[in-house]
């Protein structure tokens, strides 16, 4: 039978004796939620945890692209597409796109994710060649006039080895590499770090009827089993990180039960990535037809993410999503640089 520890984190409040620190970083737990398949959950102190398993809950994260992981990272969206459900067209010429990443950086972006494909639901897959063209050159012109980290966002191997050969230092797949799985081998060659992210489906049918026998273990053993694969093509563990997906082939339940957990994925020992930044599930709880109306509710999902521990926030809105958690790092007595 196997067993998922969730650290039950906390940020803010005075540690107990018995608490450990949560993946290096500012959150501590003292207590774990132990969940089994069948629904089954109790709850023990964290002292009681064998060795391995609570090390890989409180062993600090390597930097990844110079990123401290020791503290809440911003990854700045960049969409260079016609079609993406917030900014779709806003940043496909490269002029606009290079003005939106120098912004994005000026108020605090600590990575750029530059996209050529739309993975909103029912967007159709784009060619190869396209999506080059739409991505590499606005990659080599951010790098040649910054020296901040740059993710290509992509399922396709040439479209990562073109990035990467513009100036892309990391591979950001939201297949995992189960679309094309020479993009693994493009990283490894390279020495890349990869963010793996789970998504049931395709996006052109991920949300015609998302089902889980329990969403958040079995994306769990996703993400477990896509880590070897990695790790197996050559990238080392240190330098992967894990997305659950919020939103790609998920219910707006199967959202919140994720990001309540969102704990339980430091028991894999990686970063973790959370992008929830103006997706619909928060103009469906909290209003907001437009995604542009969905600012406040996005930063209050990275707030509760960060509070838990995840390392990485991918956003639409940097200076609104830092401010918040520049004020929440101060009040609980350790502000961010």
């Amino acid at each position: 039978m196997t067993l998922y520890y969730r650290p039950i984190a906390r940020f803010g409040e005075l540690p107990t004796r018995q608490s450990f620190p949560l993946a290096g970083g500012l959150c501590w737990f003292d207590t774990v939620a132990v969940h089994e398949r069948g629904g089954g959950m109790q709850t023990i102190p964290a002292a009681e945890i064998s060795g391995d398993v609570l090390d890989r809950l409180i062993n600090a994260r390597p930097a990844i692209n110079s990123m401290d992981m020791t503290r809440p990272q911003l990854m700045g969206i960049l969409n260079v597409t016609p079609d993406s459900f917030s900014d779709g067209g806003q940043f496909d010429a490269p002029a606009r796109a290079l003005d939106h990443a120098r912004q994005m950086q000026s108020e605090g972006a600590a990575i750029i994710d530059v996209g050529g494909e739309s993975t909103r639901p029912g967007a159709a897959e784009v060619q190869v060649a396209e999506e080059i063209y739409r991505t590499s050159p606005v990659i080599a012109a951010i790098r040649d006039q910054s020296d901040v980290p740059i993710s290509i966002d992509t399922r396709k191997a040439p479209v990562g080895a073109a990035a990467l050969e513009a100036g892309a230092t990391l591979i950001n797949d939201v297949a995992a590499f189960t679309f094309d799985p020479a993009l693994a081998d493009v990283a490894a060659k390279a020495g890349a770090p990869v963010c793996l992210m789970h998504a049931q489906g395709s996006p052109e049918t991920m949300q015609s009827d998302p089902n889980y026998d329990d969403v958040l273990l079995d994306v769990y053993d996703f993400l477990s089993a896509r880590i070897d694969a990695a790790v197996a093509a050559g990238i080392p563990r240190d330098q992967i990180i894990v997305d659950p997906g919020i939103g790609f082939g998920k219910t707006v339940e199967h959202n919140l039960i994720l990001l309540r957990g969102i704990a339980i994925f430091h028991g894999l020992g990686c970063p973790i990535l959370v992008g929830a930044s103006r997706k619909r599930f928060i103009g469906t709880l909290g209003g907001g037809k437009d995604a542009s109306d969905r600012v406040s509710g996005s930063v209050a999902v990275a707030l509760f993410a960060a509070r838990r521990g995840v390392q990485i926030l991918r956003v639409h809105d940097i200076f609104a999503t830092k401010q918040a958690l520049d004020l929440e790092w101060a009040i609980g007595g350790a502000a961010m640089t």
